[in-house]
Order: structure tokens, then C-alpha cells, then sequence
């Protein structure tokens, strides 16, 4: 193997390194947001409150889009990743109502 083949073979281990721990940092993170979420998701089925909260949604979306320019990231990604988890959090808060 030619160093550049070698040095490129190091790199891409390093690079698959980095993603293989941000990944795990994601699920933790995801994981700890999904038990703040159910504690909501009890707390207003417990109180009557709608699960959905049109406003508190598009003022995330909006936030997090911002956030996402700021990290050099496409907002319309964010977007989809937060409806796709805004989704879910209220699939879970429905299942509180049972």
C-alpha cells in the first residue's frame, strides 16, 4: 500500500471513528429528551391538555432552524428532524390517553 493509500486508510478510520461516538452521543441524547417528553406526555394527559402544541412546535421548528444555520447545517434537515420527533413525542403522549 503507497503512503497516500495508508494515510488515507488512517484518516477514514478516524473520520468512521468520530461518526461511531457522535452517533452514540445522539441516541443518549435522544434517549434523555424522550424521558423528558413521556414526563410532559403523562403530566398533561394526568391534566387534560392536548397532547399536540401547534405553537410550541413551530416556535421549536423555527429555533431550530435557526440553530442549524448557525452549525452550518441545512434547515430544511432540521425541519424534517424535529417534525419526525415532534411526531413521535405526540404518538407517545396519545398513548398515555389509553
Amino acid at each position: 500500500m503507497s503512503d497516500d493509500a495508508t494515510r488515507a486508510a488512517s484518516l477514514l478510520s478516524e473520520h468512521r471513528d468520530s461518526i461511531d461516538r457522535l452517533d452514540a452521543i445522539l441516541i443518549y441524547t435522544l434517549g434523555e429528551r424522550f424521558k423528558h417528553t413521556q414526563a410532559v406526555g403523562k403530566l398533561k394527559a394526568e391534566h387534560g391538555l392536548p397532547a399536540s402544541d401547534p405553537a410550541r412546535e413551530a416556535a421549536q421548528i423555527e429555533r431550530l432552524e435557526n440553530l442549524a444555520r448557525q452549525a452550518d447545517l441545512d434547515p430544511g434537515f432540521a425541519k424534517k428532524f424535529l417534525g419526525f420527533i415532534i411526531d413521535e413525542v405526540i404518538r407517545h403522549h396519545n398513548s398515555h390517553r389509553g
